[in-house]
């Protein structure tokens, strides 16, 4: 038995499977304290939003004040900004805009300009969780790993609840818990009808990510801040790891860094796609490929 609650959010669909025998008031309870958890994260970290604390830094530079979740989204960015040598950054925000993927969706390409680097910009401190902006016109964008870390966090609050057995996917990511092993399937970014293999998913996460989702004009959602191009020589990819947001932050380091080196500095597992459709699977990623 149990019970499932879907709706929409940060511009996907969300499918929480709670596993076993649920109450039907405590599911109702649930569901209303996942709302309210996610539209606080919303308001926080949207740029899409004009009354969001993103939106609010990128008009004068000054120290904010970031709720408490924040220090370790701040955390592993930090990490993952140092091990991909700046190429997977929370300061891609204005790239996107002027790419044209702004607020109102306009998709219409502007005059693209280099975001400065995290020492220019801006400095976190975790003891306070404080961001000081040093710049006008720094917009955050925390893509990368924003909707891993939000799962987490709805995951977290499923728990505290009691529920120790779950599914929550938004989107295709997704974070598992529970005695019995799902399958997941892995979408063919050429044909979104079919899939290109099964992968098995018990008590981690999956994240995937793949140019033809969210793509636009010569850009799709990863953008290459120095290059001022997304990436085309890998079409597909997939992560698992013990949480959703490193999952999350993997497929888009992974379009900038070789695995090897990721791997030296995170535990993750990882399949690729190639633009000429060959794949490199890592050893623990838990897969049957029906292509090679």
């Amino acid at each position: 038995m149990s019970e499932q609650y879907q709706f929409e959010a940060i511009g996907t669909h969300w499918t929480i499977d709670i596993l076993g025998e649920v109450p039907i008031v405590s599911m109702h309870q649930l569901s209303i304290s996942i709302d309210a958890r996610i539209a606080e994260f919303n308001k926080t970290y949207s740029r899409f939003r004009a009354d969001s604390l993103v939106s609010q830094i990128a008009k004068a530079k000054g120290v904010y004040a970031f709720p408490e979740d924040a220090g370790p989204l701040f955390a592993l960015y930090e990490r993952v900004y140092k091990t991909t040598n700046g190429r997977v950054t929370p300061l891609i925000g204005q790239v996107m805009v002027e790419a044209g993927y702004d607020a109102k969706y306009s998709l219409v390409e502007g005059n693209l300009s280099t975001p400065p680097t995290w020492a220019e910009a801006m400095q976190f401190d975790p003891g306070t969780n404080t961001l000081e902006v040093f710049q006008d016109g720094v917009l955050l964008d925390f893509g990368a790993a924003g909707k891993g870390y939000l799962i987490d966090i709805v995951s977290e609050l499923i728990e505290r609840e009691g529920f120790s057995s779950y599914i929550v996917d938004a989107g295709g990511d997704i974070r598992h818990r529970g005695t019995e092993p799902i399958r997941v399937g892995l979408e063919h970014p050429g044909d979104t009808s079919m899939a290109i293999g099964i992968a098995s998913l018990s008590n981690k996460s999956i994240c995937g990510s793949a140019g033809n989702r969210r793509a636009w004009g010569r850009f799709h959602h990863i953008i290459d801040p120095f290059k001022l191009e997304s990436p085309r020589h890998i079409i597909a990819v997939w992560t698992l790891a013990d949480s959703t947001i490193l999952a999350d932050a993997m497929t888009t380091a992974l379009m900038f860094a070789e695995p090897a080196q990721l791997q030296q500095k995170f535990v993750f597992e990882y399949l690729l796609m190639f633009a000429d459709s060959s794949v490199e699977q890592s050893a623990g990623f838990p897969a049957e490929l029906f292509t090679a």
